[in-house]
């Protein structure tokens, strides 16, 4: 069965926010209670999972959500400068033009989404953008996403950076293709069991194409 979508991360996937990012955790860190990540911290982090990230990081689940609104507020402020990551938007536009439909679900705030893509250029190239409000939540979106659409799992293909979009895309039974460029290094995303891993967004549209023959 030929697939009819694909689906995108968001942060570190299409918008490169990493750095971003790692600066406003770090700048929340003495409200919040937790250490501010070091350089030698940071590269132990991309080669852990999600959730190991979050027990090393001293984080408190109580206070997580609370954490991450802050992060959404913070990252609007500076949603403006972000930039895509290096040839993702010259892939992006490519599959557009094959004709498929391609979208992005993300733990992300959808505003922030609208406001990178326009900025950059891509206002329109989306079919749909949906915000899941549980940074683990990503599965029951793709679910919700596949019942209302009346589509079957093995129609859809999942792109994210982390090992928390592998475990979405596996819990929702669709492939998923885990890239480099983002938030987790290729060893921990390996070890997940991806369908497929890529190191360049340029390795993209040949990457599908073999999924789809499978």
């Amino acid at each position: 069965m030929s697939v009819k979508v694909i689906i995108f991360d968001f942060d570190g996937t299409v918008a490169d926010t990493f750095e971003t990012i790692v600066n406003i955790s770090n700048l929340l860190a003495p409200e919040f209670g937790y250490q501010k990540a070091t350089p030698e911290d940071i590269v132990k982090y991309r080669n852990l999972t999600s959730r190991d990230v979050i027990k090393q990081s001293g984080v408190s689940l109580f206070k997580l959500p609370f954490i991450l609104k802050r992060l959404k507020i913070e990252l609007n402020s500076k949603i403006h400068y972000l930039t895509p990551i290096p040839g993702i938007k010259e892939a992006l536009f490519e599959l557009k033009q094959q004709g498929n439909t391609i979208g992005i679900i993300t733990s992300n705030d959808k505003e922030n989404v609208l406001i990178f893509l326009d900025k950059n250029g891509m206002p329109d190239l989306f079919d749909f953008i949906y915000s899941a409000k549980n940074i683990f939540g990503k599965s029951k979106i793709i679910n919700k996403f596949i019942k209302q659409n009346k589509l079957k799992p093995e129609q859809i293909i999942y792109i994210g950076d982390e090992t928390r979009d592998i475990e979405a895309a596996k819990k929702s039974h669709i492939k998923v293709i885990a890239v480099t460029w983002g938030f987790n290094g290729k060893q921990i995303l390996a070890k997940q069991n991806p369908d497929f891993l890529i190191e360049q967004p340029s390795e993209l549209i040949s990457a599908l194409e073999r999924l789809q023959t499978q």
